[in-house]
């Protein structure tokens, strides 16, 4: 393995955790889930290109490596989106038949492309929350206008999750402007009218 594209791995790895990760998502047990991902990948990619292993024992390998997943929590999206980039890193680091300016070009594609995608301007007067509400709502008519009682009528995207016609409950996601179209934040859930039922917020 070329030794500039292993160092072009880790300052890209590096780049990736400590220059776009945690600056804007603050998750410290993350950090070392993406770099041992990176390095061990890169090992991996590092040791299959100097030995003499079979196409169908490296596909096999990687076919593992994509069904991984933490059992502890879900990810969210975009941590979906760091874990592989920062396993793109060390296959790009791993390889052996690209050239190091291609290798380079591509490691350099991948975190502007990060960059770019989670900058937190893009979107950042949408929210999301996934409500509980305690009645169960078939219509979606009434419904949205229970929702637009709590969270503001910004409502971007109402979807059910689950109705419990037993438990009389309904949970759904909803994402939400933060801001009214005169630019002015909207008034918080005790600021507004009473609505004929409560919601819990979970």
């Amino acid at each position: 393995m070329s030794p500039i594209l292993l160092a072009a791995d880790l300052v890209a790895i590096l780049v990736l955790v400590f220059g776009l990760f945690v600056p804007r998502h603050h998750r410290r047990d993350l950090v070392v889930a993406f770099l041992v991902v990176n390095v061990g990948v890169l090992a991996v990619m590092a040791t299959l290109s100097a030995t003499s292993v079979g196409l169908g024992v490296g596909l096999g390998l990687f076919g593992v490596l994509s069904i991984i997943r933490l059992r502890s929590e879900e990810l969210n999206q975009h941590e979906v989106a760091y874990y592989f980039a920062a396993l793109t890193l060390g296959l790009l680091g791993g390889s052996s038949g690209l050239s190091e300016l291609l290798v380079g070009g591509l490691m350099a594609l991948v975190l502007v492309t990060l960059f770019l995608g989670d900058h937190p301007r893009i979107l950042r007067g949408s929210a999301r929350q996934e409500l509980l509400l305690d009645r169960a709502i078939t219509d979606d008519g009434l419904l949205r206008t229970q929702v637009e009682a709590i969270v503001g009528a910004g409502i971007q995207s109402l979807t059910v999750i689950r109705t419990d016609l037993v438990n009389d409950t309904t949970t759904v996601d909803v994402r939400y402007s933060r801001q009214d179209r005169s630019g002015t934040p909207k008034p918080s859930v005790a600021a507004t009218e009473p609505v004929p039922m409560e919601a819990g917020v979970r």
